[in-house]
């Protein structure tokens, strides 16, 4: 389990960006070093925790990439069409029976090896067969065409899988190709998360004419599995400094990082923030960033907590840009930038210079085809709606101050948020 000092969060700055808040995550946070081997079936979203060098080439023998005729590049002609008798027939699968020989071609088929002597092969719609069941081949094939070198993916020896790399499909495929059936990967962050109020109930629970249900709680949780955490359920605290301070003590010591949402800031009834100074530090970090301004950092016995605004769109936004690169560095896993895609803004939108906006908004394609973004109608962080009914985030950098139909701006699909 990570131990960090009480200080590591600490900010000087009256306003700290989106950029340097990640970056102060990034070098304050220690990873874990706890991992545990997993059959490959169940690795993808896990962190992995060594390098993979490749124990076999890919592809592992020189093979076919069409279904046609193998030939040697030394009988085939530049200028005409050639006729050579087919001798011998390759399935995937199936090993060549003999070496090639000269002024002869091989029928062969996709991923079957290439007979010794061939290095060439021409694709069976481009050729036609002769009335004496011989092969006539056009001129001028390159040689190599249509073959896969052995190696050519990946050489032996060579690192396939980086430790860090936070695995996907596409990386379980890889391991599956050299041959391996389980992977040594980070254990997985346990996050304990928790929701403070008395104005909270549970969905399912009857509920006062006073209160809400609590949503934010199940957002996060789900956000939190999106990028591979274990979590621990706290439910609902209630705002009771005393026994807010002994549950997030006990819990702190259970798991790697405790997260929540709203009842951090100054209010007489915010008493998370009363409780979690009792038994530890509590920083607030007042982003440049709309929505999600207020953000509290803090240690409970060497365990950060994070405590995001209470609306859920402040809370979605600030998750991305707080908790994710936290958990990502928890784990020890390489890197993720965001990278927001070019699209043609289809609204009017005016910011304040010197703070990062995200503007919800939906893709449609314009007559001319290229592709816009609409911005939500309404505004206000507390609109789950605006979550659910656009596909992402127009991200707005600190400089700008307008935005106008048809400029382009920088478009983050939910999608890639985790």
């Amino acid at each position: 389990m990570a131990q960090l000092s009480d200080d590591c969060f600490a900010f000087g700055g009256p306003m700290m960006s989106v950029d340097d808040a990640v970056s102060l995550i990034a070098a304050s946070v220690n990873a874990i070093t706890d991992f545990e081997t997993v059959p490959l079936s169940d690795s993808d979203g896990r962190v992995l925790a060594g390098n993979v060098t490749a124990p076999l080439p890919l592809p592992p023998f020189t093979n076919s990439a069409v279904d046609g005729y193998a030939a040697r590049s030394r009988d085939i002609a530049k200028t005409a069409e050639q006729i050579l008798p087919v001798a011998g027939r390759i399935q995937a699968g199936a090993a060549a029976c003999g070496p090639l020989e000269p002024g002869h071609v091989a029928r062969i088929f996709t991923g079957a090896p290439l007979p010794p002597g061939a290095d060439t092969v021409f694709m069976q719609e481009d050729v036609r067969i002769d009335p004496s069941g011989k092969v006539v081949l056009p001129p001028g094939l390159k040689p190599g065409a249509n073959v896969r070198p052995a190696g050519e993916d990946i050489r032996q020896g060579e690192i396939g899988l980086r430790a860090g790399q936070r695995l996907h499909p596409q990386h379980v495929a890889l391991a599956a190709a050299f041959g391996l059936t389980h992977l040594k990967v980070v254990r997985r962050i346990r996050v304990a998360v928790f929701s403070t109020g008395n104005e909270l109930a549970l969905p399912g629970e009857a509920r006062t004419g006073a209160q809400l249900f609590d949503s934010n709680r199940f957002m996060l949780m789900a956000m939190l599995r999106r990028i591979g955490c274990g979590i621990i359920d706290l439910g609902i605290l209630r705002d009771d400094p005393i026994s807010l301070a002994g549950g997030l003590k006990t819990v702190a010591g259970e798991c790697d990082l405790v997260l929540t949402s709203g009842g951090v800031s100054t209010g007489e009834e915010d008493h998370v923030k009363t409780a979690v100074e009792s038994i530890g530090t509590l920083v607030m970090w007042r982003m440049a960033i709309k929505p999600g301004r207020p953000v509290a950092m803090g240690i409970i016995g060497g365990t950060p907590l994070i405590g995001l605004p209470g609306n859920p769109v402040a809370s979605f936004v600030t998750f991305v840009h707080v908790v994710r690169p936290t958990v990502l560095a928890l784990s020890g896993a390489l890197p993720e930038p965001l990278i927001p895609m070019p699209v043609r803004a289809a609204f009017t939108y005016k910011k304040k210079s010197g703070r990062r906006e995200y503007v919800r908004a939906s893709l449609r394609r314009a007559d001319d085809g290229a592709i816009e973004a609409i911005k939500f109608p309404r505004e206000g962080a507390g609109l789950l709606s605006s979550l659910v009914d656009t596909d992402g985030l127009v991200e707005l950098g600190e400089t700008m101050t307008r935005v106008e139909p048809g400029q382009r701006v920088r478009f983050l699909p939910y999608a890639s948020l985790l």
